[in-house]
């Protein structure tokens, strides 16, 4: 009887609960991660990026978009990595603000000349007073997935160009 327990504990597992352990342990390692923090404080965020861009001279870059968003992914990868990294480290704090489907903090992308117009993502430069000295206002980075990490840094380089 316990032999049968056994086998019948030992098929269960081999059968039924590893391959679904496995999955479960392949789908978490393989969830990518997401850009943006739809519970953080737009306001807060920005305040504390401030006094940030005060101390070490340095410009603010507000990246807006929404975790939804397929370019603004796409985005973010290219932010993170090579030579888009190393100029955005060298002249910005970042601030990523959510969107959402449209309807998220929109406040504060009004305040900052609506430049999600045309699309998502879109980017915002300001000084370390908080005053906007320029933006994306023609969908520049909204087809970011198929744009290659030159023609970001372009983007990138005009409007930060015109912003000095």
């Amino acid at each position: 009887m316990k032999s049968e327990m056994n086998k019948s504990n030992h098929f269960l597992f081999k059968n039924i609960f590893a391959p679904l352990l496995f999955l479960i342990c392949l789908e978490g390692c393989t969830r990518e991660v997401l850009p943006y923090d739809e519970r953080a404080n737009a306001r807060s965020d920005l305040q504390a990026a401030l006094t940030q861009a005060k101390s070490k001279n340095k410009l603010i870059l507000i990246v807006f978009g929404a975790n939804w968003c397929p370019d603004c992914r796409a985005l973010a990868n290219q932010m993170a990595k090579g030579k888009l990294a190393e100029r955005v480290a060298e002249r910005f704090i970042v601030v990523k603000i959510d969107v959402g489907n449209w309807d998220k903090n929109l406040d504060v992308v009004y305040e900052y000349g609506n430049p999600i117009k045309k699309g998502i993502p879109a980017i915002a430069v300001l000084a370390s007073d908080g005053k906007l000295l320029q933006s994306t206002k023609a969908g520049e980075l909204a087809s970011a997935r198929s744009m290659g990490e030159n023609s970001i840094l372009l983007v990138f380089d005009k409007i930060s160009e015109s912003s000095l």
